[in-house]
């Protein structure tokens, strides 16, 4: 290569940067859903897609692909084409999974390239009216004095409100109980009838309940007051550090993507967050727009997945 080419090389490269991103997409793009059709997920991953698919002028085609703890869409994702037209609508057992699951096949940090965080959904810890604790002060105390006595109920073995309660035991050094449940409903109904005491809920799983006095809000495990519960204090404002929750939803693509098509998908993300119609149905969902990309996100992801591991290392969790 002589003087004058490699002269040349560094605005060939951009010129071919800026042609990819230009000339993304070209055919309809399509965003795994690890869940079935109708829960929360897929219901939030389509709404994101149609407001995608007006972004990029093509269409986002939706494709569910439940099982395994969200492991078989990740794993269809992980093994597709690195070109940006195959993407993960990624949830927080994609972080979770990652320390559940003895062996995968793939790697959540070293087999994906993080697009875009959008959205996160706080948790509150909720009591039944007969606990004798109004404070998680008075919690903590309760559970100290009457160890294993206390028990909080869950969605399941290795869900976030299951790894939410041992992260507070692992932090508050209390012995409570853990009972799953095959889903978040039963669960609640449970709780309501006083079969247990606690449970890390999303709000709007349990609003009606809180609102007719059924259950109790001792704090959220959000870093800062919800808009929807202003008076109800922080796990950290109750003198509990360490351990802030939530559920979280963002974009994924294969290792390997061209950096211009993820940028470009980043941006129109950013601006799809940004959309009042998205704001209005997430807000109504009890979900809050949380927007990093690019290195704020791996951050983002590979801190979750530290946090997992140590609250399952601790606790010895496991997934039946």
């Amino acid at each position: 290569m002589n003087r004058r080419s490699m002269l040349l090389l560094p605005a060939l490269l951009a010129a071919s940067a800026a042609l990819a991103q230009a000339a993304y997409p070209a055919r309809p793009v399509t965003l795994v859903v690890p869940f079935a059709p109708g829960g929360a997920t897929d219901v939030l991953a389509r709404e994101v897609g149609l407001q995608l698919a007006a972004q990029l002028k093509q269409p986002v085609v939706i494709d569910n692909k439940p099982g395994a703890g969200t492991t078989i869409g990740t794993s269809f994702v992980a093994k597709a084409a690195p070109d940006g037209y195959t993407l993960l609508f990624a949830p927080t057992p994609f972080s979770i999974s990652q320390v559940m699951y003895p062996r995968l096949p793939y790697d959540a940090q070293r087999d994906f390239t993080p697009v875009a965080l959008l959205a996160e959904a706080p948790f509150i810890l909720v009591a039944h009216p007969s606990v004798p604790a109004n404070s998680v002060k008075e919690l903590i105390a309760l559970a100290k004095a009457k160890p294993g006595t206390l028990s909080f109920a869950s969605a399941g073995n290795g869900t976030v409100p299951h790894l939410a309660g041992e992260l507070f035991k692992l932090r508050t050094q209390t012995d409570l109980v853990h009972v799953p449940y095959k889903g978040g409903g039963p669960a609640i109904v449970d709780l309501v009838a006083g079969q247990t005491q606690l449970m890390f809920a999303v709000p709007v799983e349990v609003a009606q309940q809180v609102a007719a006095g059924r259950l109790k809000v001792l704090a959220t495990t959000a870093p800062e007051r919800l808009a929807s519960y202003p008076d109800v204090p922080t796990l950290r404002e109750s003198g509990v550090n360490g351990a802030e929750v939530r559920s979280w939803f963002g974009l994924v693509a294969p290792a390997g993507v061209p950096r211009p098509v993820v940028d470009k998908l980043a941006a129109e993300l950013a601006r799809v967050a940004e959309s009042p119609a998205i704001r209005a149905s997430f807000a109504t969902q009890g979900v809050m727009i949380r927007v990093k990309s690019g290195e704020d996100y791996a951050r983002y992801i590979a801190a979750d997945v530290a946090q997992w591991r140590e609250v399952v290392k601790a606790s010895n969790a496991r997934i039946d």
